[in-house]
């Protein structure tokens, strides 16, 4: 049953021209599935009904999060409950069986193969969103775009999106068939879409949702916890830069205070005061985490509050290593 504090937040989002109708939040799943450390399935699966319960309506998720795990996990959750949620599912990238990352395949026949997989393992007839999780240089983005067309058009998918793509590849998926949103970073810490990425969605009709909120839980205080928690190989929480972060962290903590947010509550805050019109995909692990993050939805930050919060904040470091940076369609300039 929805609570008095969803009850007043429950305005919904339209993702795109042509897209569904969603809740103002969306819950991202990949972190439980080991890549922030331990996770457990059943706390897991009740944050997921909880989230529906409580009128959440986008669950997030991939088919390489935990090799297959995270699908099979969603599909449990949602079992019962199907009719009230819209699947957004990122597929390609490939893993093997220690791990590892092993580059992108967004060819037309992997395409499909992929959307198989999906929808057995999420128990499903129909993905409500279906997106390349990155650009896969060896294929051109019409190639993928169309083979997911095809997929709409066989009813195994309702609607494409992308994720991390640059604004010419936008332009040039968006001519294949209608992109109903793009999904990328962003947060007080990362706002590198707003240059040259935003406004070409805004040209286009296509809406967004925002990863990476918290900064994978830097502006929350969060930190890695041992060697499966992904966030110690990422700059902005290692070594130098980790260091010099906290002062960061501790004034936009200091600034939730302030203000009787907590710092979740902030972080998300901010991200609806500057863009209102997009999605925030928050990834939390506990019944407890969604709970801080719903109460976000009924303590709007002003627009003087956001720009000072800004002032505050500045993260160093890149959002990914290297490599990964070097590969990401949407940072080329």
């Amino acid at each position: 049953m929805a609570t008095q504090e969803t009850k007043q937040a429950q305005r919904t989002v339209k993702l795109g021209a042509t897209g569904p109708d969603v809740f103002p939040l969306g819950l991202g799943c990949m972190g439980m599935s080991g890549m922030y450390g331990v996770t457990d399935d059943a706390e897991s699966i009740r944050t997921v009904q909880t989230a529906i319960d409580r009128g959440v309506t986008l669950i997030d998720t991939g088919d390489f999060y935990g090799m297959g795990h995270n699908e099979l996990l969603v599909g449990r959750a949602i079992a019962g409950r199907r009719e009230r949620v819209q699947l957004s599912v990122k597929f390609g990238a490939l893993r093997g069986p220690d791990g590892s990352w092993m580059g992108m395949d967004m060819r037309p026949a992997a395409v499909k193969t992929f959307a198989a997989y999906s929808l057995k393992r999420l128990g499903v007839d129909v993905i409500d969103i279906y997106r390349p999780a990155r650009l896969d240089p060896a294929v051109p983005i019409e190639d993928t775009i169309g083979a997911i067309a095809d997929l709409v058009k066989a009813g195994y998918v309702r609607h494409i999106g992308l994720s991390e793509m640059g604004a010419e590849t936008i332009r040039r998926a968006h001519r294949v068939h209608p992109i109903v949103d793009l999904q990328i970073e962003y947060s007080v810490a990362s706002r590198g879409p707003e240059a040259d990425i935003f406004p070409v969605l805004a040209e286009l009709g296509i809406s967004a949702t925002l990863y990476g909120v918290f900064s994978r839980g830097l502006l929350t205080g969060s930190k890695p916890k041992g060697q499966g928690d992904y966030r110690a190989y990422l700059p902005r929480f290692a070594g130098d830069n980790g260091e010099k972060n906290q002062d960061s962290v501790a004034a936009f903590q200091r600034f939730a205070q302030e203000r009787r947010m907590t710092p979740g509550q902030l972080a998300i805050a901010w991200v609806m005061a500057r863009q209102p019109a997009f999605v925030p995909v928050v990834g939390v692990k506990t019944q407890a985490q969604l709970d801080d993050a719903l109460g976000a939805l009924t303590r709007p930050l002003s627009k003087e509050d956001a720009a000072a919060l800004e002032s505050l904040v500045t993260i160093a470091g890149d959002r990914y290593p290297a490599e990964q940076m070097h590969h990401l369609d949407s940072e080329r300039r």
